[in-house]
């Protein structure tokens, strides 16, 4: 894997000189966490959008976790007017889903009328699962939270990250991927902001209580680079996963022509503001036809991560209209640490 220098990056103008302690990516960093992916259901997507009501123009964007067995998608489901709901799925394979008639969560609220809600992220802590998602009012969008103990009926917690406002960000914030276990007695959550207008890179934050962030730096963490396959977005996808070598998190990047790859970031597992290593290359690209076409050509955005036995399955949207799955087998490093973090 190359891996540009400190200094190469500083003359490029990727990073800043303060960011620069936090990036210490040098020869001998891990190589990629997994192996290749392969998409399941023949390449095909295993959603698609169906009738005239709330998930009739396109069903993408999907968060995934196992309950009692069963995996359960929560997805984001838009109309023809362009509003966006949450719809439910279940499956006993994770790639045979069964939705529910009606959508778990539906725009309520002032800072989601009309837009919509948007891109859930999903993890269980605790008796609770937690939602971040995205509140969209075709005016602005923020990120907010919702909690619940069934995945069905939802507590709205609010906006956690406003619009124009934070340490960096200029515009909106969103993609909010928790990391579930605790780091010297503080949860952890990366997410996108805007460090200026068509710039959109992921940033870091902090909670004790998980409803209540805190940003810890002035600039983005996990910037973009001009020429690579993140060159215009890098944006947090599902949540991260602690590792033996580090917290591993994937992410969605876009190039300069918008079209969308898959990569990963690994951060120390004592100091979740520091990146270990970075992928030079995407390890997932568009190829299907129904990634290429769609309501948003070119894209296929990683949102939801399961581990079911040897094999991790990654659930992506396709084209903004299709849910699709695939299948990698992770390096040995890539499990779910067995020791207790810092409490």
């Amino acid at each position: 894997m190359r891996i540009p220098s400190c200094s190469t990056l500083l003359r490029s103008g990727i990073v800043s000189t303060a960011l620069v302690s936090l990036m210490p990516l040098a020869v001998g960093a891990p190589k990629a966490p997994f192996q290749q992916w392969e998409r399941l259901n023949h390449g095909n997507p295993i959603m698609a959008p169906k009738g005239d009501g709330f998930e009739s123009a396109g069903v993408f964007n999907p968060a995934v976790v196992k309950k009692d067995g069963k995996f359960v998608m929560l997805y984001r489901a838009q109309d023809k007017d362009g509003t966006s709901r949450l719809g439910y799925a279940h499956s006993t394979d994770g790639s045979h889903f069964v939705r529910r008639s009606e959508p778990v969560l539906v725009p309520e609220t002032d800072y989601e009328k009309e837009g919509g809600v948007e891109d859930p992220r999903l993890v269980k802590i605790g008796s609770t699962y937690y939602l971040t998602y995205t509140g969209y009012n075709k005016k602005d969008a923020q990120l907010c939270l919702a909690t619940s103990k069934d995945l069905i009926h939802w507590d709205r917690k609010g906006i956690i990250m406003p619009a124009y406002k934070g340490r960096w960000n200029v515009g909106w914030p969103k993609s909010g991927a928790i990391l579930t276990e605790k780091i010297n007695g503080r949860y952890w959550m990366y997410y996108l902001g805007d460090s200026a207008k068509d710039v959109h890179e992921t940033g870091v934050a902090y909670s004790f209580d998980l409803i209540h962030w805190t940003e810890v730096l002035d600039q983005p963490l996990v910037r973009r680079r001009p020429g690579y396959f993140d060159a215009k977005v890098v944006e947090p996808g599902p949540p991260p996963i602690m590792t033996e070598q580090g917290i591993l998190l994937i992410y969605n990047g876009a190039d300069e022509n918008s079209v969308f790859a898959t990569g990963w970031v690994l951060f120390d597992k004592n100091d979740p503001t520091k990146v270990v290593a970075r992928s030079d290359k995407p390890i997932f690209t568009v190829e299907q036809e129904w990634e290429k076409v769609g309501q948003v050509p070119n894209v296929v955005f990683v949102e939801g991560v399961v581990r079911d036995g040897s094999r991790w399955l990654f659930y992506y949207g396709g084209a903004d209209k299709y849910v699709g799955v695939a299948v990698a087998k992770a390096l040995p490093y890539v499990k779910p640490s067995n020791k207790r973090r810092h409490q």
